[in-house]
């Protein structure tokens, strides 16, 4: 029996259990570490902007050499300038995650450039604000492009490599992948799509027998300006679901993972809860949409004057400059050191007992 084949049998409990935060507070992962950061041949894509831009941006200073992928040439060449001066070092290549033979030449880069890939990270996305159907075919079909079969061709073009390295193939979805959104459905519907594709690819590779792990990432609400690039038929600036949390938790915890990987994490407690009450009161998750969808737009802003659904971005920024994303997330520290957690929480347990059995002994020596 391989690590994965051993990891996907202790997580069994995890994903079955109605508190799979509280079981996965109590177990260890089984994966043996990857290499240091400072070691990783690193390719990222949607790097240009939000979560993959931070993410790079981080890699590079703590030493990787990473090797950022987008749509947009002349924003990534602008952002290696800026970034090569970190531990580690960036390239760029060009390329379409909605082109199956364009990823292939990405991956064939970052080869020629590093020698191998260590991880590679799907993190490329667009959305689209509107009811679902108020949204034009070929709007929706070019989501799914991005969102779903860039994931599709960035793993078809990574795992050779992956393979080569036992490397980890870590795919950014949302909390989104596990509940329904309106005005966010054709999004939703997408990382549905992509979660599905992700849990079956690594039941297929721990079958085979394989070397590549394969983790997926469910942020809450980033503070990115996905909003700010999204098609908006809402007729209002687009918000980021609340509560929003900082890019850099996000980052912070990809970079772990690539150290010390696993098969999940949802990042952001309060959109743990959402998908908690979704699963187990879907009922109440409806009515509570009903004051949801009001927080999705800014009344008082139009919309964006353009997006980047089908022509690439020129947005460079991390973060959207509306919103102040929280920078710190108990729930999405405890969920990546979860050893410690359980250990504390046993810990506290044991004294609450030691305290209680004195008590009890007290008062039945005074009887």
């Amino acid at each position: 029996m391989n690590k994965n084949s051993l990891f996907v049998l202790t997580d069994v409990w995890n994903t079955k259990h109605p508190f799979g935060f509280w079981s996965s507070l109590t177990r260890e992962s089984v994966l043996a570490s990857a290499r240091p950061l400072a070691e990783q041949k690193i390719v990222i894509t949607g790097a240009s902007s939000g979560i993959g831009l931070q993410t790079a941006k981080q890699a590079v200073a703590q030493g990787a050499e990473v090797l950022l992928v987008s749509r947009n040439a002349e924003a990534l060449a602008q952002i290696v300038e800026e970034i090569g001066a970190g531990a580690g070092s960036a390239v760029f290549h060009a390329a379409d995650v909605g082109d199956a033979e364009a990823m292939k030449a990405a991956a064939q880069a970052a080869v020629d450039r590093f020698g191998r890939i260590d991880t590679w990270i799907n993190c490329a996305g667009v959305a689209i604000y509107g009811k679902l159907v108020d949204i034009p075919f070929d709007e929706h079909e070019r989501l799914f492009r991005t969102n779903y079969f860039g994931v599709v061709n960035g793993a078809q073009a990574a795992l050779p490599y992956l393979e080569r390295s036992g490397g980890t193939l870590i795919t950014i979805a949302s909390i989104a992948s596990d509940i329904p959104s309106p005005i966010l459905g054709a999004y939703a519907a997408s990382k549905h799509a992509v979660k599905a594709y992700i849990e079956s690819l690594r039941i297929e590779l721990t079958t085979a027998g394989s070397a590549v792990t394969i983790t997926l990432v469910k942020p809450s609400g980033v503070d990115t300006p996905i909003g700010q690039h999204a098609a908006n038929h809402m007729g209002a600036e687009a918000l980021i679901p609340p509560p929003v949390y900082d890019p850099s938790i996000v980052a912070d915890t990809i970079l772990d993972l690539i150290e010390h990987p696993r098969r999940e994490i949802t990042i952001g407690g309060a959109g743990r809860a959402n998908v908690l009450l979704g699963e187990h009161f879907p009922r109440a998750l409806q009515h509570l949409s009903r004051f949801f969808s009001p927080l999705l737009t800014d009344s008082g802003r139009p919309p964006t004057s353009r997006n980047n659904l089908f022509q690439p971005g020129d947005d460079k920024r991390v973060r959207s400059g509306v919103e102040q994303g929280r920078a710190f997330s108990l729930y999405t520290v405890a969920a990546r050191h979860r050893t410690v957690t359980a250990l504390s929480v046993a810990g506290l347990a044991a004294a609450a007992f030691a305290v209680r059995r004195a008590r009890l002994s007290a008062g039945s020596r005074s009887a």
